[in-house]
């Protein structure tokens, strides 16, 4: 009986050991069915067999543990298996260049491009269509060989040629006659001057006779040495010959040379007046341009029947200087060369041109006393012609140094430029008050800093009193009106 209780009891205590074994089994893999199921869980499109196989290893593997727990795993592992089955289909693993596939659903878009070759074709179509389509002419590339096809370039050429020819041409013509009339009045120069042809650059003064060349057009002869005289400028303003535009301008508007002869006279030389004798068309443009003429003569009348120059006009501030100069020998002159003198300009406050107004002008314009005259060069350059009318200069130099003014003469004179004196002063009278005004403020201002600058203050007291007084005298003087109650 003792027996048989002890064996009940050991059949008991391995009975309950067992599930034991099975519980700390199934403690220590708790995640065993996890762990299986991962395992699956990267086998994409496996079969059966292999699951089954890689359970069959890792049932080898664990070889210690319980038959109960392989069918455990078993059971598990087919049952994952079969669902794995059903998603073999599903479990497909996307690709990101796929990502758009279902674009290319000719079903499901209609008219758009299948593939990525169509869609590179629709772009180039549309870069194609968007692109300008140049189209060029075709021009035959033949060369010309008639001369007749450059008709222009070829009177374009001419052109130039023929200006450039007349360029040589006229320029060396002005200088030929330039030269013929130096060597011409050569001997009458060389008898009344002792420098002839000065040009300023030599430190020694001597004779080059030669003309300086001002321009192509103009030259210039500068003689000194006489009595009565500061010298005497030659100028030759000729036809621009060089120029092929003012000739042809010339034939519209016909120009001759001309000689114009300036003699500064010396100032005890000759006395205060203003003379002109000139041809009437010279006469009134003289008169509107010379500042001398405009403000001291006036125009005489019937000077033909008066003095017998027909188509002169004259220009006089005294009729007594008039009447002196024109002489028999000056009228004769004027007479028989009446084509070529053109004016005779005698004056002791020339200045030049009328100059605009200008109120800041304080000072009147310099003047000089000069014998002006200007002839015209006969068409066929007859030098010996023009030779007279340099005598006629000389002449008219020795006039008016021996012509002396009378009282009554000197003393109109006098008056005349009392006068424009005064007109001058008043339209410049404002611009005078106010540099006047300005000099004074600036004198004042250098007192008040020497006055400053001084530590005395004495000093300093006695100019501020000072400068007070002479404010209080600028002030306007108010009076008093007293008024009477009622």
């Amino acid at each position: 009986m003792k027996l048989h209780i002890l064996f009940l009891l050991a059949a008991s205590v391995c009975l309950l050991q067992k599930p034991y074994a099975l519980a700390e089994n199934f403690e220590e893999n708790d995640f065993a069915e996890f762990e299986d199921f991962d395992e699956d869980e990267f086998i994409v499109g496996t079969t059966t067999g292999d699951q089954q196989s890689g359970s069959n290893v890792r049932a080898e593997s664990n070889s210690g543990k319980s038959n109960l727990n392989a069918n455990i795993a078993q059971d598990d592992a087919n049952d994952f298996a079969e669902i794995d089955d059903n998603d073999e289909d599903e479990a497909v693993v996307e690709d990101e260049e796929n990502e758009f596939e279902h674009f290319q659903d000719e079903e499901e878009f209609e008219g758009f491009p299948g593939t990525t070759n169509d869609q590179d074709e629709v772009k180039l179509a549309d870069t194609k269509k968007s692109e300008p389509k140049l189209t060029m002419a075709k021009v035959p590339m033949h060369f010309r060989t008639h001369w007749d096809s450059y008709w222009l370039e070829m009177l374009m050429l001419a052109g130039l040629l023929a200006y450039f020819a007349n360029y040589l041409f006229g320029n060396k013509k002005n200088s030929s006659i330039a030269n013929l009339w130096l060597s011409t009045h050569k001997t009458l120069l060389e008898d009344n001057f002792i420098l002839v042809g000065d040009d300023g650059k030599k430190e020694t003064e001597s004779s080059t006779l030669t003309f300086i060349k001002e321009s192509e057009s103009i030259y210039t002869l500068w003689c000194s040495g006489r009595t009565c005289c500061e010298g005497m400028l030659v100028e030759l303003k000729m036809i621009k010959r060089q120029d092929l535009v003012s000739l042809i301008a010339g034939i519209m508007k016909p120009v001759q040379d001309q000689l114009h002869i300036k003699v500064e006279m010396s100032p005890d030389s000759m006395d205060n007046f203003v003379f002109c004798i000139a041809s009437k068309k010279q006469a009134t443009k003289l008169f509107k341009e010379m500042n001398d003429l405009s403000k001291f003569c006036t125009l005489v009348n019937k000077t033909e029947e008066k003095y017998n120059i027909p188509g002169y006009s004259l220009l006089s501030e005294i009729a007594e200087a008039s009447s002196s100069l024109l002489d028999s020998r000056l009228i004769a002159a004027l007479n028989k060369y009446s084509h070529l003198i053109e004016y005779i300009h005698v004056s002791d406050q020339f200045s030049g041109p009328v100059q605009q107004e200008d109120p800041n002008t304080l000072k009147q314009p310099e003047v000089k006393r000069i014998l002006h005259c200007g002839f015209n060069m006969p068409a066929k350059i007859d030098m010996e012609e023009l030779k007279p009318l340099l005598v006629l200069v000389f002449y008219l130099m020795e006039r008016i140094k021996r012509f002396r003014l009378s009282k009554e003469g000197k003393s109109k004179s006098d008056k005349n430029r009392a006068r424009v004196e005064e007109e001058f002063m008043k339209n410049t009278h404002a611009a005078r008050a106010e540099k006047a005004a300005q000099k004074r403020e600036e004198k004042r201002k250098a007192e008040k800093e020497k006055v400053l600058a001084n530590d005395d203050p004495e000093k300093q007291r006695r100019w501020e009193e000072k400068e007070r007084k002479r404010l209080e005298k600028k002030r306007p003087k108010m009076k008093q009106l007293s008024i009477k109650a009622l």
